[in-house]
């Protein structure tokens, strides 16, 4: 088989375990921690979209229903709540492609993760369930830096990366087209935008899909390059 046949069908069948294995082991306590991370890129979106148009960060809580909230009064109202869901999207992708590039010393992104998950915890999270939450992720990620193989610091950043991308897309079916009554994102940008509900998640879930084929397009493009 050529290298790039080779590489290709390596990558295609590597995703489809991922995707097939995440998908039977969704609702156990394996994914839970991973789904609890995605909510906290979630929550953390907004804080960094709230600084950045000058507001500031007044708390974040995290609750084990895989819920969550960013209080964080000023800055850009419609840039704050639209970072949310697409900002854990973005956050995926950032971390699938430094695990599919490879000079990345995923080791490294691994450890920083973990840094700046317990930084940002003892800064800003402030329920009980999020607080040791956030501790045990980040010291468990410095941990998992430390001591697996690269291969596996590899692997890890990657489920990562897949399950945030993936999720996004899962919370904001759930949350806005499932449920357009709850209080959500969408909801608050339908209250100062005029624009209902729906249209918000429906914009926001095509985002995510188009973003998650270029990403992994451009992953199964790579691999006939490895």
């Amino acid at each position: 088989m050529p290298a790039r046949s080779y590489g290709r069908l390596r990558f295609i069948l590597g995703f489809a375990l991922f995707f097939t294995a995440l998908w039977f082991l969704w609702d156990t306590p394996l994914v839970y921690p991973l789904k609890i991370f995605v909510v906290l890129l979630h929550e953390v979106s907004h804080a960094v979209a709230a600084v950045a148009t000058g507001g500031t960060i007044d708390r974040i809580t995290l609750d084990p229903r895989e819920g969550g909230a960013c209080y964080c009064p000023g800055g850009n109202a419609f840039l704050t709540l639209s970072a949310g869901y697409l900002g854990s999207l973005l956050w995926g992708g950032l971390m699938f492609i430094a695990a599919t590039a490879e000079r990345v010393k995923t080791e490294w992104v691994n450890g920083l993760i973990g840094v700046l998950v317990i930084g940002l915890t003892m800064l800003y999270v402030r329920s009980e369930f999020g607080f040791v939450f956030g501790l045990l992720f980040g010291l468990s990620m410095i941990g998992v830096s430390q001591k697996l193989a690269p291969m596996l610091n590899r692997t890890l950043l990657l489920t990562l990366g897949l399950t945030s991308a993936l999720y996004a897309i899962l919370d904001i079916k759930s949350d806005i087209l499932d449920r357009p009554e709850v209080r959500s994102d969408a909801a608050m940008l339908s209250d100062i935008t005029g624009v209902p509900t729906l249209a918000w998640g429906t914009l926001w879930i095509l985002l995510a899909i188009v973003f998650c084929f270029w990403m992994l397009r451009r992953a199964y493009r790579d691999a006939a390059n490895t």
